[in-house]
């Protein structure tokens, strides 16, 4: 598994977002400026996160880019599924039930579940509360 830019760039975009105290809207030219990041690229991923209501919107001269939520609520895990899809280590993985042939008889199955899960179980134990207040050092 490999986290593309979409999946790093949604978390930055999070992570600003999490960090506006005044929960006044940010706009994605302020986003875009401070993180160094096409706003053309941002607009495709703030697209994906509206959708799934991970933010909201405004329109108008104040207009920007709110959290739905409050940061604790977050996981990374939720964030970078719904930007990346599956976080599975391997594609015979992301469907269930497994649809590959050779699952009943797969000797490394086992690894790549456990994999798998501790990827899941670690990413889904980290909120963006957590990475405002480095508190990253978590074990599974």
């Amino acid at each position: 598994m490999k986290i593309s830019t979409k999946g790093r760039y949604a978390l930055r975009i999070m992570i600003e977002l999490a960090q506006n105290k005044n929960d006044k809207p940010i706009s994605l030219k302020q986003i875009s400026q401070k993180q160094d990041i096409s706003a053309k690229y941002l607009e495709s991923i703030i697209s994906i996160l509206n959708k799934h209501n991970f933010v909201f919107s405004t329109r108008g001269i104040n207009g920007g880019y709110v959290l739905s939520k409050e940061p604790s609520e977050y996981t990374i895990g939720s964030i970078l599924r719904v930007t990346e899809g599956s976080l599975s280590p391997v594609n015979c993985l992301e469907c269930q039930p497994n649809r590959c042939i050779r699952s009943a008889d797969c000797l490394t199955l086992p690894l790549w579940q456990n994999i798998g899960k501790m990827i899941n179980d670690y990413l889904d134990s980290i909120t963006l509360e957590d990475i405002l207040n480095k508190n990253i050092n978590k074990s599974i």
